[in-house]
């Protein structure tokens, strides 16, 4: 109507301007409601043939979109394992900070294997302390076996001595008795000396090996143990949240509630506008929007991407071949908006619908003086028509609680 309206001001209104004072015909008398047509037949033509143009430049060159939501992502909260809930620390609707219990399994599995594990790690320390213990005592073998095996060599030297000295005086029975004795002791030091070498390598590599898989074996009753209490991963606040205790919960049916992180939402608007506009729609561009929970509000914003893809042509390969007449609506070119302003979102709830338009700039390219004055005037008028446009989006603006509150039926 706007479009209509302006130029009737370029068109019919001229031609009547000419009937009125140049042909002198007067509005009433020979310019009737039954007579307008074929004396402002002219101008009603050149009205309707520019304000169809004129729409269609303004609707291309300035897209708009009703398909406008504030979309955020929420996160399931799932327990990593299937069991009972013990415990529930979080209301219906409550705020939460990371790392906070939201709730408690039943652990007491986990816990017993968690002090059992403790038990075990104990119980190698002890055996450490028992191998060092061991050590002291094989040194003390060891010497003592040396001790004797210095005695008997002692007593053998003797021996040999008189009996070279004064042959017969020694009985060689006696002598031979002592070569067994030394011989002996001498397998006495070297067992002595063995059994410290094997006490000595379960303290520096049995033991140790076997503390370090009891430990490992603690990490892990540790994790289980954590896995019973389920913690917000972000900050944010847990919505509709029915859990109670009792309830045994399943990570593979179904989550036990809903986590929005902080500041979900606020960040950018995504869009969706035609397949035709997908020449037109550049990152960079202006655009504005109005958001029915923040009405009489128009939001500056930029476009920050434009996804290259069409949702609704997307198919993932199966059995079955694809029928592309399935496909009925024709789906649109989704583009990310953000706010120009910091905090140009506050106040809009997250998941709100909005209405959005996005305006063409030719600015810089007839800044650039690279192109000629008749298509530098035609790129003018382009972005002049923006302003019909937005001053579409106000009235829409403006409309928009009535149509909602009055209208529909509210």
């Amino acid at each position: 109507m706007l479009e209509l309206l302006l130029c009737s001001l370029l068109t019919i209104f001229p031609d009547y301007l000419y009937r009125r004072y140049r042909q002198g015909k007067r509005l009433g008398h020979e310019i009737t409601l039954y007579s307008v047509w074929f004396e402002l037949r002219f101008g009603i033509i050149a009205c309707l043939m520019l304000t169809v143009s004129l729409i269609t430049m303004i609707f291309y060159y300035h897209p708009s979109t009703t398909s406008a939501t504030l979309y955020y992502r929420t996160v399931p909260i799932v327990p990593e394992i299937t069991g009972r809930v013990a415990e529930v620390h979080v209301d219906y609707s409550a705020p939460i900070k990371q790392g906070d219990v939201i709730f408690r399994l039943d652990n007491s599995k986990q816990q017993a294997s968690l002090e059992t594990a403790k038990r075990k790690v104990a119980e190698v320390d002890a055996s450490m302390l028992t191998a060092q213990a061991d050590i002291l005592k094989s040194e003390g073998q060891i010497q003592e076996a040396k001790s004797a095996l210095q005695q008997a060599n002692d007593e053998l030297d003797v021996k040999r001595e008189l009996q070279k000295r004064n042959p017969g005086i020694v009985p060689q029975r006696d002598i031979e008795k002592l070569e067994v004795a030394v011989a002996g002791r001498q397998g006495s030091v070297d067992a002595a000396t063995a059994a410290r070498q094997s006490v000595t390598t379960r303290v520096s590599a049995l033991l140790p090996a076997e503390k370090a898989s009891a430990e490992a074996a603690l990490a892990e009753a540790q994790v289980d143990l954590d896995k019973t209490y389920v913690r917000a991963g972000v900050d944010g606040r847990v919505e509709q949240f029915l859990l109670r205790p009792g309830d045994v919960v399943n990570p593979m049916l179904r989550s036990a509630g809903v986590l929005i992180p902080e500041g979900a939402g606020q960040r950018a608007l995504s869009a969706g506008f035609g397949q035709i506009e997908a020449q037109v729609m550049k990152v960079g561009m202006v655009a504005e929007a109005a958001c029915i929970s923040k009405p009489w509000t128009i939001i500056p914003m930029v476009v920050t991407d434009v996804q290259d893809y069409i949702a609704a042509g997307q198919f993932r390969g199966g059995e079955q071949l694809l029928e592309v007449q399935n496909t009925v609506r024709p789906g649109t070119i989704l583009v990310f908006m953000e706010p120009i302003y910091k905090g140009g979102l506050e106040g809009v709830t997250p998941g709100s619908s909005c209405i959005a338009n996005a305006y063409t700039s030719n600015h810089e390219l007839i800044a650039s003086g690279k192109i000629g004055a008749f298509k530098s005037f035609a790129l003018h008028i382009v972005d002049a028509t923006g302003l019909v446009h937005a001053m579409l989006l106000r009235i829409q603006a403006l409309l928009l609680p009535v149509k909602t509150l009055v209208l529909s039926g509210h």
